[in-house]
């Protein structure tokens, strides 16, 4: 007997997503954290912070709880404009919230401020919350979006912070249990070690509900989530209905940005990795299929973890 819709909300709601009284704790100390930033950055040159936006999995509301071996993240957006940003390379402008930062909390120790490929991360000790401060280039004509840049390749790419919210919330407008998915994939995609970003994970079980729809158990929809990669092997294109001409791409994995039509998210997904997501994907259905048919709860450990339940210990 498979496992039923009530067992897999169960997990969800018990084990999964992050508890209310979590969300507004961590949504003070960004609250917090952006005013301060915000003041600090004001100070400096001709900068001017034109909006910040919550992103990323917080805003979605598809973040796991965190535990010791993944930390909750949040990813702040700031927009920048100014007379002088057109000069401004992403490095400056992460150094100087690197070092906005540190001066604003100078009795951290430097190891708690990390600047990465695309944003300034800045890790709080008490909650074990991360925060990346994501800086991005304001495009006037053009409400919400702006450029990001990376500081490795000095590549930019077009993004919008709220768009991206807003194309998570209308699946779960057309599926309530659009985000339950989401967490069960991303916790699945933890425990295997598979080689998939979260936004990739949104996207392609965005593309699932919209080739399959939303009938049947949430088990048998997880399963087909599973399948689809397992028998696509990644090797379609994926994009949605909000995107208009897609060009051609001669990545190994395509998954166009749904609010950018020349970025696919897919493009550091290497052959090797295609390969391991598509079997650990394949041997992930037989397993999930296995315990399904069986009924042996035990099975679905293999998939989720030790910490997979379904209803409260006697």
């Amino acid at each position: 007997m498979p496992l039923t819709n009530t067992q897999i909300k169960y997990y969800d709601s018990n084990v999964l997503r992050l508890p209310k009284d979590k969300r507004e704790t961590y949504n003070a100390q960004v609250d917090r954290l952006i005013a301060a930033l915000k003041d600090s950055l004001k100070k400096q040159d001709k900068i001017t912070i034109k909006k910040v936006v919550k992103a990323g999995s917080f805003a979605k509301h598809t973040i796991l709880r965190p535990n010791a071996q993944n930390p909750a993240d949040v990813d702040v957006v700031f927009y920048i404009s100014g007379e002088k940003v057109d000069e401004e390379t992403f490095a400056t402008l992460s150094q100087k919230i690197y070092d906005a930062l540190i001066k604003l909390y100078p009795n951290k120790s430097v190891e708690d401020f990390e600047i990465q490929r695309k944003a300034a991360k800045v890790t709080f000790v008490g909650t074990g919350l991360e925060v990346d401060i994501v800086p991005v280039i304001e495009n006037p004509s053009k409400e919400n979006y702006g450029w990001q840049f990376d500081r490795i390749d000095g590549s930019k790419t077009e993004t919008c912070a709220p768009c991206q919210v807003k194309f998570v919330k209308d699946r779960k407008d057309v599926d309530p249990d659009f985000r339950t998915l989401v967490r069960l994939a991303k916790r699945w995609r933890t425990w295997k070690e598979v080689p998939l970003k979260s936004f990739h994970i949104e996207l392609i079980m965005a593309h699932v509900l919209e080739l399959k729809g939303k009938t049947g158990s949430l088990e048998k929809r997880f399963r087909d989530f599973l399948l689809y990669i397992a028998e696509s092997g990644l090797k379609e294109v994926i994009k949605f209905p909000e995107n208009g001409n897609v060009p051609e791409f001669s990545d190994t994995v395509v998954i166009i940005d749904p609010v950018c039509d020349t970025n696919n998210v897919a493009s550091r997904i290497t052959e090797d990795e295609r390969k391991e997501i598509v079997q650990l994907a394949d041997e992930s259905w037989e397993t999930a299929h296995f315990a399904s048919v069986e009924d042996d709860f035990e099975i679905w450990k293999e998939l989720f973890g030790k910490g997979f339940k379904v209803e409260d210990a006697a």
